[in-house]
């Protein structure tokens, strides 16, 4: 029978400062947190639609296992994207948490 658990890393998004000023809504220190699917925010921070889409299609791979040779291993800051805010948001791995397959999902496992 197939091991009907895996692991996700949980994730902490921090605005981190670049080398240029920024231009943007964005302050040093604001984050969320992403734990399984759910993004978490402080109650009354706010964080750019524009910025969040820019880091939400990396996000599922940032949560994966990966070869330590991967990429997503070593490269963890993304640029705001505006080209003139010096904005970066820094993805950190800052645990992991078990899910089970059944848990997530109504399709039966292979």
């Amino acid at each position: 029978m197939q091991e009907e658990t895996f692991e996700l890393y949980d994730l902490k998004v921090e605005v981190v400062e670049g080398e240029k000023p920024f231009v943007c809504s964005h302050h040093v220190g604001d984050s969320f947190l992403v734990e399984g699917e759910n993004l978490i925010f402080e109650e009354g921070t706010s964080f750019s639609m524009y910025a969040l889409a820019a880091i939400l299609p990396l996000l599922p791979a940032k949560q994966r296992i990966t070869s330590a040779a991967d990429w997503m291993e070593t490269d963890g800051e993304i640029a705001c994207p505006d080209p003139n805010c010096g904005a970066r948001f820094k993805i950190i791995r800052i645990g992991k948490r078990s899910f089970k397959h059944s848990d997530v999902t109504v399709v039966p496992m292979k």
